[in-house]
């Protein structure tokens, strides 16, 4: 097959925080230098969703002006909260056991599609290319096995994989250096990780799941700049996880829970527990009188610094949260991704500068280790791992402890503790537990899944093949549900996976694609790791505006 060929220097996938400001920084350190970022989504932003608190460290050393600038960063932070719920009070935990790092002050609240979406007209404004709607479907690599460059625009394919009437078989973007900024388990990231086997040296990637909502609640309820983050209640010793209630601008606040991806019982729903999360009185008393705006879902890294691969391969780097940079006990990971960004750039600049190319950036790998990502991400290793081996009142006293030794003099009492088995690993059967009923939504202040669905702006193309990918037919019907009560019906929060009856006896597993809002919880966490999560048409997926 022939495909238009463009050559770049560098060649960005993921339009996301980590891949904007490493092609910012390109043309700011060389206005020569050609860059190409393909994004996905139908536009730039569309796909992000965060919490989000954000550190401001990463934007100070990319754009230090960039108040003057005028990004979307108003709201800093003014009342920090860090409560333990019960199941109809709560007991608020002092900040002043925890590290100086631990607070909030000098953070914002932002939305990061929108600071995204400021980012694009930064780049594009230094002779950035950005090409949104473009998915990238194919790595190339060159007769030494180099990634040379990537496949990206095909479109018109059939659901059986032959080409329509309208078939475009994208093009060839060839580029010396190849960075990977596709977010939590990208499915590129995915198979370089494998080909060139970068996570021999490191432990098990851990994840969460996070699911948010956007509230525009009553004035007399609304302290913009207020952060409130809560442990506990609903989930108890169900599961690891924790919520964040956000006051942003303009009687908006961003609710959210993120349930930890290790948990054992398979009759857990984490979309359920967050809908039950916000029955709290606290809670259910902040929302009253408002409505839910928006929806959205998204796979988090939890692993942290024992968890990250090797970043180089020969012809380019993992970036941002492709290589899970997360800071879990900070529940903060954009600033690492845009540090994690810069480096990259200024390693390619250099390397391009002395003649180099489709090498290993051996000096970005060494920034992410000894620089300010390594500094942020080593003082906080064992809070996961202590969590998830001891429970949630370990990691605050324990975990607390081996934090403030690490502040103070670079040292953790724990060494460097593993995460033990995978999050598909951890899954339960299903005859050890009982099943969990929970309360049907209210459809005032919770919501069934597919009515949620409907507020993320969720759409893909019918005709184009399934971009969830079962390696087995069988193994949901013959394994998972005999084993597991087939826990895909429940761990997705966007209700793509069904267990139903095809008009006789027999159960058939039903893949509703049109829902899925991307989050690739399924690639993750499904027990027979049976789940392939692939990129569909460019431009499907959710529409988030202000996530």
């Amino acid at each position: 097959m022939v495909r238009e060929t463009i050559e770049y220097d560098v060649v960005i996938v993921g339009a996301g925080p980590a891949g904007l400001s490493s092609a910012i920084r390109l043309k700011q350190l060389s206005p020569d230098t050609t860059v190409a970022v393909l994004e996905k989504g139908s536009e730039v932003g569309a796909h992000i969703l965060s919490g989000a608190v954000l550190d401001p460290s990463g934007l100070n050393r990319l754009i230090p002006n960039w108040r003057e600038k005028g990004a979307p960063i108003n709201t800093l932070v003014k009342d920090d909260k860090f409560l333990l719920l019960g199941p109809a009070g709560s007991i608020k935990i002092p900040s002043f056991p925890m590290p100086p790092f631990m607070k909030n002050h000098g953070n914002y609240i932002v939305s990061m599609g929108n600071v995204c979406r400021w980012l694009e007209k930064q780049a594009e404004g230094l002779g950035v290319e950005i090409f949104p709607g473009m998915a990238v479907s194919e790595l190339v690599f060159d007769e030494e096995n180099r990634l040379k460059g990537v496949i990206a625009g095909e479109f018109g394919l059939k659901k059986d994989g032959s080409h329509g009437p309208n078939y475009e078989p994208g093009m060839e973007l060839h580029g010396k250096y190849v960075f990977l900024a596709e977010g939590v388990r990208g499915s590129l990231s995915k198979k370089l990780i494998k080909k060139y086997n970068l996570s021999k040296a490191s432990d098990h990637q851990k994840f969460g799941l996070g699911m948010k909502e956007v509230w525009e609640v009553e004035p007399s309820n609304h302290k913009e700049g207020s952060v409130l983050h809560t442990m506990g209640w609903p989930l108890g010793k169900k599961a690891g996880g924790g919520s964040f209630v956000y006051h942003a601008e303009k009687n908006q606040v961003f609710i959210g829970l993120v349930v930890h991806l290790n948990y054992k019982n398979p009759f857990l729903s984490p979309y359920m527990e967050f809908q039950k999360f916000k029955g709290h009185p606290k809670i259910r008393e902040l929302l009253k009188g408002g409505k839910r705006v928006a929806y959205g879902a998204r796979a988090i890294s939890e692993g942290g610094w024992q968890s990250i691969p090797k970043v180089v391969f020969p012809g380019g780097a993992l970036l941002g949260c492709s290589a899970g940079l997360v800071n879990v006990p900070r529940i903060k990971g954009n600033h690492n991704a845009m540090i994690s960004g810069i480096e990259a750039a200024e390693a390619a600049h250099q390397a391009m500068a002395s003649g180099r190319f489709s090498d290993e950036l051996v000096e970005y790998e060494n920034k992410i280790r000894t620089g300010s990502i390594a500094k942020d991400l080593k003082r906080v290793r064992n809070v996961k791992p202590i969590w998830s081996k001891f429970g949630m009142f370990s990691s605050l006293i324990l975990g607390g402890l081996d934090m403030w030794v690490a502040n103070l003099t670079g040292y953790t009492l724990f060494g460097t503790l593993t995460h033990g088995a995978s999050d598909s690993e951890s899954t339960g059967k299903a005859k050890d537990y009982n099943e969990i009923v929970y309360p049907k939504p209210d459809g005032v202040i919770s919501f069934d899944r597919l009515t949620n669905v409907s507020f993320s702006g969720t759409n893909h193309e019918n005709d184009q093949p399934c971009h969830l990918s079962l390696t087995d037919a069988t193994i949901p019907v013959l394994v998972n549900k005999p084993k597991y009560e087939e826990p895909a019906q429940r761990y997705c929060p966007a209700g793509v996976y069904e267990i139903v009856r095809n008009g006789s006896e027999e159960f058939k597993f039903q893949i509703n694609s049109q829902n899925c809002v991307h989050c690739k919880t399924c690639d993750i966490k499904d027990p027979s790791e049976n789940i392939t999560w692939m990129t569909p048409n460019g431009g499907d997926g959710p529409n988030y505006s202000n996530m």
